[in-house]
């Protein structure tokens, strides 16, 4: 929050100086201050949202890596003469909790060559792959592995605000 309200000053100013970074630096410390003595917003939440912010990035990173390699996968089984293509239909259960971090699986999976979710029930995942050999390790992928660390941080806060979770 403090790092968008020091970008926002700056925006609209319109210029970047050493003393317009300065008196920017300060309107956001004030604008933080307020932000968390009269809207139940905290340093801890700040944190959280930078954490977050790192974990999206990185899973981004992740998705467009591999769209890439299947990219070339895809393009190796297409091209290349010796290759027979299997297709297989694939039926995994996930370990995601979240309709979000679910959906943003089913997603991924569509958005990578050579693959796409048919079906989404519940935590029952249906996937049509070009070959076999996509199909591989697919309810284990770095993909479930991101999105499982960031469904973390929100059972915590549910669990702090006696919400529900275990100790809930």
């Amino acid at each position: 929050m403090i790092l968008l309200y020091f970008m926002l000053w700056v925006i609209f100013l319109g210029d970047v100086t050493p003393e317009i970074c300065l008196f920017g630096v300060m309107v956001a410390a004030v604008m933080f201050a307020f932000t968390c003595r009269f809207m139940d917003y905290s340093m801890e939440k700040e944190r959280r949202l930078y954490h977050r912010l790192f974990g999206i990035c990185m899973y981004g990173y992740v998705l467009i890596a591999e769209i890439v390699r299947a990219n070339m996968a895809v393009i190796h089984m297409i091209l290349s003469e010796r290759e027979e293509l299997r297709p297989v239909v694939v039926h995994f259960r996930s370990r995601l909790k979240t309709p979000m971090a679910r959906s943003l699986m089913a997603d991924a999976i569509t958005l990578t060559p050579g693959t796409i979710t048919v079906s989404l029930e519940g935590e029952d995942f249906v996937v049509h792959c070009l070959d076999e050999s996509l199909a591989v390790g697919m309810d284990e992928s770095e993909f479930a592995v991101m999105l499982s660390e960031f469904e973390r941080p929100q059972e915590w806060e549910q669990n702090r605000d006696g919400k529900g979770g275990r100790n809930g």
